[in-house]
């Protein structure tokens, strides 16, 4: 008689091969580009304007003020090496700020960049001053104010920061990113009055936000993004200027332009980042420029939250205020004149520049 094969040996070969045909439809059904995106590598871009692409004159419409840009190293480094970039840098961005855009990281994020300090320590009120005729400012007086800020109190608060990071992304490769020195030793601006001791100092002051935030993220291990020497030869008023001088709108003034992020930050920032220099190709621009629309849906569930981040916008001297009559009948200078305007600037800021070396 022929042996009968239980029926219950069966319901395990009917259940895998349901299984199976669930899996095959989805499959069929999921878009190709949303499954390569899930298997890339997750890359979370945190910061203020430096990080955002301020200063690139493209931005993506997510409806912030963030001057979010494809043309930024965030955005060229992602494309370069297939990340799955979460862009939360935001113009503007205090510590603060990057406190609450750290919600995007998690154990699976594989990538962290971050750039904060500037706003906190003033840097645009900073320029805004500086960039007057010495007749009417207090630049050295805005300097050391800014100079007490980064040693004594920004430490802390990075510290927390970057305590958070670590907590949240603990498998991730982060990398501090600094500033650059935004001066050469000349003002080729026809509407500025920096002198030559206020841009040392200014270049100064850099130097120092970027050791502080060097050893803080040593600290913590992570790595840290020097910019001081790539851009040399490329700041304000350079043959090659890779950092905008006062321009037109205000917003771009005195960040990195195209050339600043392609040439400056994202051969600084991707080494240290990925383990291989970056070089930004036509290829390489097309592939970011191509990830606007999904970079945008990305941060749409944010925008109530960037919405509330000011930017920081240097403001252009104005001499016609009353203030600036009053300064101007104080120092005896006719606001008519450039001429009268010009020498009086480089008499008050020599002799602002030797009151200051008295002192310190």
């Amino acid at each position: 008689m022929q042996q009968q094969v239980p029926l219950v040996r069966a319901v395990p070969v009917i259940a895998v091969v349901t299984t199976l045909l669930a899996l095959l439809a989805a499959a069929l059904t999921t878009p190709a580009g949303a499954a390569e995106r899930a298997a890339s590598p997750s890359y979370v871009a945190l910061g203020d304007s430096y990080a955002s692409g301020t200063g690139t004159r493209s931005y993506l419409a997510d409806g912030t003020s963030c001057q979010r840009s494809t043309r930024a190293y965030p955005a060229l480094i992602a494309a370069a090496r297939g990340y799955e970039l979460s862009f939360r840098a935001c113009s503007g961005a205090r510590v603060s700020d990057v406190a609450t855009q750290v919600e995007a990281l998690s154990p699976a994020t594989g990538y962290v960049t971050v750039s904060v300090g500037g706003n906190d320590a003033g840097f645009a009120d900073v320029l805004t001053e500086c960039a007057q005729p010495g007749w009417m400012s207090d630049c050295n007086g805005a300097i050391d104010a800014a100079r007490r800020f980064i040693d004594r109190t920004l430490p802390g608060r990075l510290a927390g920061l970057y305590a958070d990071i670590d907590q949240r992304a603990p498998n991730a490769r982060v990398v501090v990113v600094g500033y650059p020195r935004i001066f050469m030793g000349k003002d080729c601006n026809w509407a500025t009055w920096f002198s030559r001791s206020e841009m040392t100092r200014l270049n100064e002051t850099a130097d120092l936000l970027n050791q502080r935030t060097a050893g803080l993220a040593a600290t913590r291990g992570f790595g840290f993004a020097d910019p001081t020497d790539r851009f040399v030869g490329h700041a304000v008023c350079a043959d090659a200027e890779w950092i905008n001088g006062l321009s037109w709108p205000i917003s771009e003034s005195y960040h990195p332009n195209r050339p600043g992020h392609s040439s400056g930050y994202t051969p600084t920032v991707s080494p240290l980042l990925t383990g291989a220099a970056v070089a930004v190709s036509r290829t390489v621009r097309q592939r970011a420029a191509a990830s606007a629309e999904r970079l945008v849906e990305a941060q749409r569930e944010h925008t109530a939250t960037d919405a509330a981040i000011e930017p920081e916008t240097v403001a252009a001297p104005d001499l016609t205020t009353p203030r600036a009559r009053k300064a101007a009948r104080r120092a005896g200078v006719d606001l008519g004149s450039r001429r009268s305007i010009d020498a009086a600037d480089r008499r008050a800021s020599r002799a602002q520049a030797r009151a200051w070396a008295r002192t310190h």
